[in-house]
């Protein structure tokens, strides 16, 4: 532990003289009668009974000389002023809290007043040491100016937040709000899909074969199998074995792991929600997830409407539908279907976008997609009907072949959903990943390799289903108004300190 600054070394002189009055510093347990937000919200009959209460949290700031000091206790990130007398508390007890710096946890037990300016304040008969805080925090200087809390100096430095999520939660309260409403997302979510028939469960996250997305995993290797495993890039195929199983309907909150990119929107490792229903296809799934943007938002923001960055979105159902191919015509101003291979090819190479692998006009067509029309895709919307080679987990669109019954959601440009007719021919879902594997073999960067026991499963038949995956982190960034992935996870991936 580095304790070579001069404010470290005076709180251990502080430590070990509190020792000295007989405190324990560290002690077991503290029994409260309420917390500090029950407290506050019961305060109008605690102050009429003038009851006892006794309540814990950290102290945040602390006023006064003499025989008589104010001071701010914060938990569940709620703060309430106390007032502590050395005629209230004994000379020991006054002595012990002289001792204490911002930062401590303390124990108090008193009655509520008004002081003269009205603020609520737990006036102190017992005051208990539960925490001696040895490391000085970069704490905020605070001013209450009619009713509203000022802040003057908020630590702003995201590279400290982010490593030191701890400290940033202690000194930003809208940091705690923001994954509070991210727990009620999740709740709303589960609380929906069970109101719909669907179970909850769970599939491993080290995987002896990876699947369910184009994706690079990370690789770990067990020593007593000596054998590779890969963290999960997706549940999908468990789920789907499941579903062949006998479930009617299954999900599962899950953490993907992706060996890619850090930006805006990515990290390595993030939060997901895939849902499988046997006996329906896309168009059902698209009901339940507009059903569950639309639950989410009202849950956070008490309306369907949403505002990020500026802009205003509508959450309602249902959502508009729209074809990649019409996308890219009517967004795009590109009349794709009536273009040549070569005429796509020369169009890729005049703009300079690059293919993962070698051509085909499926793969290119998803690029065009994504280069022409993704950023235009503001209000929540549907772009269904995904070229063939974009999947080989997904049916075939029954009037078009060279289509698949796929659709990806997007709000603020953002995709934060994609689904399918899930596939559940065995002989195709052979053929085409072994077309993928063949695609991998030739220079695609990102395929999905041979499940023989996926396949085996769906050879004992398999039910015609729907399924979808979530990306459940910009979902909360969205209805939290954050504008980085980093601001909606709580230890996010960073680099390691110098």
């Amino acid at each position: 532990m580095d304790i070579n600054t001069d404010q470290q070394e005076i709180r251990l002189s502080k430590l070990e003289k509190i020792r000295q009055l007989g405190t324990e510093p560290y002690p077991y347990s503290f029994k409260r009668s309420h917390t500090v937000p029950e407290l506050i919200e019961q305060s109008k009959q605690l102050l009429e009974n003038d009851q006892t209460v006794t309540i814990a949290g950290r102290l945040i700031a602390l006023r006064g000389k003499g025989k008589a000091s104010f001071a701010n206790i914060q938990a569940q990130h709620t703060r309430l002023q106390i007032y502590v007398r050395h005629d209230a508390v004994g000379e020991t007890v006054f002595e012990m809290f002289k001792l204490c710096d911002i930062g401590d946890h303390l124990g108090i037990s008193g009655t509520l007043m008004h002081t003269k300016t009205g603020e609520l304040t737990l006036r102190a008969s017992v005051v208990e040491l539960l925490s001696k805080s040895i490391r000085p925090m970069p704490m905020p200087k605070v001013e209450e100016k009619d009713g509203e809390r000022i802040v003057h100096d908020e630590v702003t430095d995201k590279e400290l937040r982010y490593r030191q999520r701890y400290l940033d939660l202690i000194l930003n309260p809208k940091v705690a709000d923001v994954f509070q409403k991210r727990t009620l997302i999740f709740q709303t979510i589960r609380d929906y899909l069970r109101n719909e028939g669907f179970l909850e469960v769970e599939t491993p996250t080290l995987q002896t074969v990876y699947g369910g997305a184009n994706a690079t995993p990370f690789v770990t290797h067990h020593k007593a199998l000596d054998q590779n495993f890969y963290l999960r890039i997706s549940n999908e195929l468990y789920l789907k074995r499941l579903i062949a199983g006998g479930f009617d309907a299954v999900f599962e909150f899950v953490k993907d792991f992706r060996n890619e990119g850090i930006d805006r929107t990515h990290n390595p490792e993030f939060s997901a929600l895939e849902f499988y229903q046997a006996y329906v296809d896309y168009n059902e799934i698209m009901r339940h997830t507009e059903n569950i943007c639309e639950r989410c938002a009202i849950a956070v923001n008490g309306s369907t409407i949403t505002e990020y960055e500026g802009r205003t979105f509508d959450l309602k159902a249902p959502w508009p539908r729209l074809s990649m191919l019409d996308a890219i015509n009517k967004l795009g101003g590109i009349p794709f279907e009536n273009l040549s291979d070569t005429e796509v090819q020369n169009l890729l190479n005049e703009k300079g976008w690059e293919l993962d692998a070698d051509y085909n006009r499926g793969l290119a067509t998803q690029l065009v997609f994504e280069e022409t029309c993704e950023t235009q895709l503001i209000q929540p919307i549907f772009i269904t009907d995904h070229p063939k080679e974009t999947s080989p987990l997904c049916k075939q669109n029954r009037e078009n072949p060279e289509l698949l019954e796929r659709f990806e959601a997007y709000i603020n440009g953002w995709e934060i959903a994609n689904a399918y007719s899930e596939l559940n021919d065995p002989v195709i879902q052979r053929r085409l990943m072994e077309e993928q594997v063949k695609r991998g073999r030739g220079g695609e960067k990102e395929t999905q390799p041979l499940d023989e026991d996926f396949l085996r499963a769906m050879e004992y038949g398999m039910p015609p289903m729907g399924g979808v995956g979530f990306g459940i982190d910009r979902i909360v960034m969205l209805l939290t108004g954050q504008s980085t992935i980093r601001d909606v996870i709580l230890f996010p991936t960073m680099r390691p300190e110098a």
